[in-house]
């Protein structure tokens, strides 16, 4: 019933088209029923036996005006070519509507899955595989599409033609009828205990597909890695595992598909069998003659053949029903927008953590244990600590991509949780340790955030950020395309673009997660320099591992487990044991003996 309703709901938008559709299959069928009563009508005209054919009536009235043989047939010919002229232009037409449909449709879906996608959560996307995604936003679409405009209308096509072929056999001669329709009820039988099959199987077969396809663009995304490390081996081996196991299930179904059409074949072979044995019978006894019985072999396949094509209908409906249901599992994720703000108001950047907690739902214990500090408006802060000391959760946090248990966040006085998300980001950039570049030119990744992409404000952006005079070297300047990921550019220059891609807006505040330390210490100090030194001031969260980085601050925070073991400038937490005292004395010192040898500034 489920899968009922996730079909009605994709169709509904489109029931009239559906209708149409159904209603020119059933059109057809009535007409294709006519073309084996011209042949009946021909074989009583050629044995001079009693014309009474279930054709129109003004037909054969016109066709008596003729008496010459040939000509009547001539005509009769004519007849059923000019039928099936009718037949191919209305086949046209409804060919175009389920194309039509099947894009109309398959579009819905794509757009709705790909939005909902963009709205789901920081979390469900680290536990979700994207190869799973990519399957369900693609092949499982093109299933669910194509069985609205194909198998649809089919299904309902079926029960046309069967009422339409035993009305015209009946008025032959009933007891052909139903000798023609004991296959029905054994087709219709096999059908359903296939379908269960179908559906049970084809879920698993969705599953290892999936699995397969994460597995692809996993190696495709980590081929340097993969060569890094020299593990080519062990990658081909997980993946001949899961295609065998992939291509094993297949197989099986193969095999059950072949016995069910095999099976299905022999009923219907042994279907005419008996339906032309009985015509014979009733042939001798004169209840009909040739003209009828050749006529009833012809109709039996409006029986017939479409209870067998009720399998395959029942195979793709069991596939539609397993991919709808995988493409509802992902829209009836919750959006991260269901708790949204309101407030849209003027970001200074003044913020405020007051006795924050935080943990993830799947973990007892806390990240963040109720820290607390103040940051004022143009002030450059620093975050150091531990790895895993909470250091990227406090941006997270005030980004809204994980929402704090308790405790209070508030930007100019606003209390974080009252301000509308997209507005929020809007004011808030963030850099992170790992960017990722688009396949664009240098030029459109660092203009991407904005519709505003003048020539000037870009090279501005790209100044601060030490990367102008680097790209201009470059064989096309801004035009150069970066390649996927930025593949074509270093570590350090695809930093840069980044940084000069969140410049571009001039938000009220910023917010570099680790993504300083791709960069050498002396392009690190230039860049914090250019952006003290702008006109506009803004707000700056520095989230670092280097203490030379963190040195320069107005403020600098430490994290210790979760808490907020220190805060304070740098010459006031030098002189204090703690964390940073030790990072200091390990990284600092050995950095300005560094450059005093070369004779350079620290």
């Amino acid at each position: 019933m489920k899968g009922l309703k996730n079909l009605y709901k994709w169709g509904k938008k489109y029931i009239l088209y559906i209708f149409l559709i159904i209603g020119l299959n059933a059109l057809l069928q009535w007409l294709y029923s006519y073309l084996p009563l011209f042949v009946q009508y021909v074989f009583k005209l050629l044995r001079n036996e009693d014309l009474n054919v279930n054709l129109p009536k003004w037909l054969t009235n016109f066709y008596d005006n003729y008496t010459d043989i040939i000509q009547v047939i001539l005509i009769v010919a004519s007849s059923m070519i000019a039928l099936q002229a009718v037949r191919s232009i209305l086949r046209f037409i409804n060919n175009y509507l389920t194309g039509f449909l099947t894009e109309k449709i398959a579009n819905d879906m794509r757009i709705n899955l790909y939005d909902h996608i963009g709205d789901l959560s920081y979390t469900y996307h680290n536990r979700v595989d994207t190869g799973d995604l990519i399957q369900r936003s693609t092949s499982d679409i093109d299933t669910s599409s194509g069985f609205f405009s194909g198998k649809l209308p089919d299904l309902f096509n079926i029960f046309f033609t069967i009422f339409i072929g035993a009305m015209q056999v009946y008025k032959i001669n009933p007891t052909l009828m139903w000798v023609s329709l004991i296959i029905v009820p054994i087709s219709g039988i096999s059908s359903v205990i296939y379908f269960k099959y179908v559906y049970r199987t084809f879920k698993r077969i969705e599953d290892l597909e999936s699995n397969m396809t994460t597995i692809i663009q996993e190696n495709v995304n980590s081929s340097r890695v993969v060569r890094a490390f020299s593990n080519e081996k062990f990658e081909f081996e997980k993946m001949d595992k899961a295609n065998k196991s992939y291509s094993d299930s297949i197989q099986k179904f193969s095999n059950m598909m072949a016995i069910y059409w095999g099976s299905s074949d022999g009923m219907v072979m042994l279907q005419y069998v008996l339906t032309f044995s009985v015509g014979i019978i009733l042939a001798k006894q004169g209840l009909v003659d040739v003209g009828d019985i050749t006529a009833c072999l012809l109709l039996m396949g409006m029986l017939i053949w479409p209870i067998r094509g009720l399998g395959r209908i029942i195979a793709e409906f069991g596939k539609t029903i397993v991919a709808l249901g995988r493409i509802e599992e992902v829209l009836e994720e919750p959006s991260e927008f269901i708790d949204n703000g309101t407030l849209m108001p003027q970001i200074n950047g003044n913020i405020e953590f007051k006795n924050v907690k935080f943990k993830f739902d799947d973990d007892n214990k806390s990240l963040l244990n109720g820290i607390s500090f103040n940051i004022n408006a143009g002030e450059t802060i620093a975050i150091v600590g531990k790895t895993g000391s909470g250091k990227s959760t406090i941006c997270n946090l005030l980004t809204r991509m994980l929402e704090y248990n308790d405790g209070s966040i508030k930007i100019d006085g606003i209390e974080l949780k009252e301000i509308e998300k997209r507005y929020l980001r809007k004011n808030i950039k963030i850099v992170l340790q790992d960017p990722f570049l688009y396949s664009k030119t240098v030029y459109e990744n660092i203009g991407i955030t904005t519709k505003a992409k003048d020539e000037t404000s870009i090279h501005r952006a790209s100044k601060i950020a030490s990367l102008h005079d680097e790209v201009m070297k470059f064989e096309n300047g801004y035009d150069t395309l970066v390649g996927e990921k930025g593949t074509t550019l270093s570590g350090g220059q695809k930093q840069r673009v980044a940084i000069a891609r969140i410049l571009v807006d001039e938000s009220p505040i910023i917010i570099f997660d680790d993504s300083l330390s791709a960069l050498d210490t002396k392009t690190d100090l230039m860049i914090r320099s250019a952006l003290k030194n702008k006109d506009k001031k803004q707000t700056m969260i520095i989230i670092t591992h280097r203490t030379t980085t963190a040195k320069e601050a107005d403020k600098i925070i430490v994290l210790d487990n979760g808490t907020i073991s220190q805060i304070g400038t740098h010459e006031e937490l030098v002189k204090l044991d703690g964390l940073y005292k030790d990072l200091w004395g390990i990284q600092g010192e050995l950095e300005e003996e560094f450059y005093s040898l070369l004779g350079g500034e620290f």
